[in-house]
């Protein structure tokens, strides 16, 4: 297999990477040569491991720090770690609100908080943050969740600009409906709200999209690697969407 330019020998960080998108992008990071480092707060054996949960500041510091000491650098990162909530405002608690906003959104800021300066220093460095189809158009009882992604795309773009001057490229991969352990929970909780059966839902959900089925974790890992390779050395402060054609009707 032909290695796809800037990934050999690159030191890489994934932020959620034990499950999903996040682990289909480090197995196929680990198969490009790179040194992979993940943060997670479930174990996984794909990459070198380290026990963090996003939301709390000094765990992120810790665990960039001790990938550094290691290492001497990190090249890329993607920041993959996110929940999602189906309700509407109402049907939000504030103990879910506080939650989700925690993980989706102070996770990726704490983690480039503690990355960016390294980055910065060593002039180089590739970025990948988590968006979603949300990121682009709304979709019922998603207040929560929309809101965060939404912030997370303008949160990449006002970054690409502040770190372009440091060869430092910021990048958001912008997911439809992907096939993953995050959407069983979300299925089931439409189900208990609306009585529709599950596989009624599984048929919905296939057929929103223009290409008539959900994407896989590997396809948004392939996107992802994209995003991270030189391969698209002009590209930062894009939004990049993979949703199977979601959000072009």
């Amino acid at each position: 297999m032909q290695e796809r330019t800037g990934f050999n020998d690159k030191v890489a960080l994934v932020v959620g990477g034990s499950s999903g998108m996040g682990n289909a992008t480090v197995r196929l990071l680990a198969a490009e040569g790179c040194r992979t480092h993940v943060l997670d707060i479930t174990p996984t054996a794909d990459a070198a491991f380290q026990s963090c949960d996003v939301q709390e500041y000094d765990q992120v510091r810790r665990c960039v720090q001790n990938i550094v000491a290691q290492e001497g650098r990190i090249d890329l990162l993607f920041v993959a770690a996110g929940v999602h909530l189906f309700a509407d405002i109402e049907g939000t608690s504030i103990e879910e609100f506080e939650r989700v906003l925690s993980i989706n959104l102070k996770g990726p800021f704490y983690v480039l908080k503690e990355v960016l300066p390294i980055m910065r220093e060593q002039r180089y460095g590739n970025v990948v943050l988590m968006g979603s189809d949300q990121v682009f158009v709304g979709k019922g009882s998603s207040a929560v969740y929309g809101m965060s992604k939404a912030a997370v795309g303008q949160l990449t773009k006002s970054t690409a600009i502040d770190y372009a001057p440091y060869n430092v490229r910021v990048n958001c991969i912008c997911p439809g409906t992907i096939d993953t352990p995050m959407l069983t929970p979300s299925i089931e909780r439409f189900h208990q709200m609306s009585g529709m059966d599950i596989e009624q839902i599984h048929e919905v959900l296939r057929t929103a999209q223009p290409i008539q089925r959900l994407g896989t974790p590997e396809e948004i890992g392939k996107a992802v690697l994209f995003l991270l390779s030189d391969d698209c050395r002009f590209m930062t402060g894009a939004l990049l969407s993979v949703d199977g054609g979601y959000t072009s009707q």
